[in-house]
């Protein structure tokens, strides 16, 4: 088994799932015992959130690229930067180490083309949906990429840093995003991506009449079938 590098802390809520979920995987393909070789350092995202909204995103990218040499110097053999937003920097933290990192834009568009969609969702922060490095990715697969309006992304950019990233899980905002998700449907949209790691503590399958598409999930599965090809 190859060893899986964690970057995470962004935020530890969805960092604790990721860990979860690589275990979970690990146990369902080798059985016993076995749980996942990997070595996770994790941030303190106050001080992320802060270069985020200062727009400092090369300070944040040497942030996150000295913990990817941290992880390769402690034996991984390959990177996941656990959180959507910060893949804004994905080239800068791949530059600094010799070990591959597992783009999670490139997961996430793997599946929902496996599904057969081709005009998708898309829920995140207000960065993730309103610029180009995270929406130019999937379109880089042959994707067609639908955010919400600006209210709606505005309500579901509260939602995560002011309740799902303090581990705030509350039925109002579930009730508020499932109408963001039907507003989305409404716009022609095949599918949703849950494009930030947080937002899968709040809305799942039965919440949408369109296929999900957890990149959470879909990053730790895949991140466990790299680690045992």
């Amino acid at each position: 088994m190859r060893t899986i590098g964690l970057l995470g802390g962004m935020s530890w809520e969805s960092s604790a799932i990721y860990y979860r979920l690589i275990n979970e995987e690990v146990r369902d393909r080798l059985g016993g015992l076995h749980s996942a070789s990997c070595v996770l350092y994790s941030v303190d995202f106050a001080e992320i959130e802060e270069l985020q909204r200062a727009q400092d995103w090369h300070a944040a990218g040497v942030r996150l690229a000295q913990a990817a040499k941290a992880v390769h110097q402690a034996g991984a053999d390959f990177v996941v930067l656990c959180t959507n937003t910060m893949h804004k920097v994905a080239d800068q933290v791949a530059g600094a180490v010799d070990i591959p990192l597992l783009h999670l834009g490139d997961t996430t568009a793997s599946a929902v083309l496996a599904h057969g969609v081709r005009r998708v969702g898309l829920l995140g922060t207000g960065f993730t949906m309103e610029q180009e490095f995270y929406r130019d990715r999937l379109a880089g697969h042959g994707l067609e990429v639908i955010v919400p309006e600006a209210a709606d992304r505005e309500l579901v950019h509260r939602v995560i840093y002011d309740e799902l990233c303090q581990g705030v899980v509350r039925e109002e905002s579930r009730a508020r995003y499932r109408e963001v998700m039907a507003r989305l449907e409404a716009a022609g949209a095949e599918g949703i991506i849950l494009g930030c790691t947080e937002i899968e503590m709040l809305v799942g399958d039965g919440d949408s009449e369109l296929p999900l598409f957890p990149t959470t999930r879909l990053h730790a599965v895949a991140a466990v079938a790299e680690a045992l090809r």
